[in-house]
């Protein structure tokens, strides 16, 4: 058994140690401005304001924000459908992201996306996609991409758990393994894949380090709602992955242990998206899952430390709710897409579709209705 000794300096290796109070704030902020501006969306899609599919990020805040605060500015990070709180969490400015559920032309993908595609290549953040599974094979890609040019970057390729069982998600971690990339697969486990319970549709559900078993690769796991054991496991496993460029090519044999599949034990507590019954899973269920909500573990541990006071906690509670609050009013108020952007970012300019400008003569001038 442990002595107190041994414990307190194993607290102390801990990364999450080392970080100041305030990026504490900052993290749980995020955190906050996360689960406020998803808030907003939800009431904004009963009014009729968002349109298509919307899918929720409350009760999951701590994955994004702990994870990509663990991460160097220029790593490439590459999601799923769930892709609001990855997008804020990587900086984008709320007012871009509700524009985009919007669908106006200030949205980050130009109210040409939705919900399931937010993209802000600047901070380097490669979609959102609806694919299920989709984004495995372009997370590798963009791993190879930064080998290929000798980069020091680790690739995050987030996914839930019911992607685990599509062929895509296979072929990228046998690729990935292969190849030796820096690339973390990040499985997002709320245990549902819509409304199926884990255990009842992925073989071997009780112990997914089988899988990355089956391809050479590291596994880790932490508790989702646990921002600090997020930001420990992905500092750890994301500077392990980093260094494989440079074993990869020979350079250095010293450091890089290639890919690793993470499990992040996590919970939403909204449905699989907003025309979810949730009649596959108890109300007692999702109470029993919040009494470990992932933003009040974080308030508790800073008060306990004397980090922050309860008037600290409100005055950034309230910065977030007035953010998702001006996210709305700025939607709202965004210009919509002109028609123009029908056929822009669709066909690329040298194969000589469309000249600059020009539109179809179908619909160039055309007010006829037809």
């Amino acid at each position: 058994m442990p002595t107190a000794t041994e414990d307190k300096a194993k607290a102390q290796a801990r990364p999450s140690s080392e970080l100041s109070t305030d990026k504490l704030l900052d993290m749980l902020y995020m955190m906050m401005l996360i689960r406020r501006f998803e808030e907003r969306t939800m009431q904004s899609y009963m009014q009729q304001k968002i349109g298509g599919f919307c899918h929720i990020y409350i009760g999951q805040e701590a994955v994004a924000t702990g994870s990509i605060a663990a991460l160097n500015d220029e790593d490439p990070v590459i999601t799923a459908y769930r892709d609001h709180g990855h997008a804020l969490a990587r900086g984008m400015h709320p007012n871009y992201a509700m524009a985009e559920l919007f669908g106006k032309a200030t949205g980050c993908a130009k109210g040409k996306g939705g919900s399931m595609h937010f993209f802000d290549k600047p901070r380097h953040m490669y979609g959102g996609h609806a694919i299920v599974g989709g984004q495995c094979p372009l997370g590798i890609g963009l791993a190879f991409a930064t080998q290929y040019n000798k980069e020091d970057k680790t690739t995050v390729c987030y996914l839930g758990d019911g992607a685990i069982n599509q062929g895509a998600f296979h072929e990228a971690m046998n690729m990935a393994a292969i190849w030796r990339l820096p690339i973390l697969f990040v499985v997002e486990n709320n245990m549902y894949s819509m409304g199926t319970h884990i255990a009842r549709g992925t073989a071997g559900a009780d112990d997914l380090s089988k899988k990355a078993a089956a391809y050479d690769m590291r596994y880790a796991e932490c508790n989702g709602s646990d921002i600090l054991e997020v930001y420990d496991t992905f500092k750890t496993e994301g500077d392990r992955a980093r260094g494989s460029t440079a074993k990869a090519l020979g350079h250095d044999d010293d450091k890089g242990d290639g890919p690793c599949f993470i499990n992040v034990k996590t919970y939403r507590y909204q449905g699989h998206s907003m025309s979810d019954p949730q009649k596959y899973r108890t109300k007692d269920e999702v109470k029993q899952q919040q009494e470990q909500d992932c933003i009040n573990l974080l308030v508790n541990h800073l008060i306990e430390k004397g980090l922050a006071n309860q008037d600290k906690i409100d005055e950034l509670d309230q910065k977030a709710k007035d953010a998702a609050q001006d996210s709305v009013k700025y939607a709202e108020n965004a210009p919509e897409p002109s028609i123009d952007e029908l056929y822009t970012d669709v066909f690329s300019q040298p194969f000589g579709y469309f000249k600059e400008g020009d539109l179809p003569a179908m619909i160039k001038n055309d007010n006829s209705g037809e």
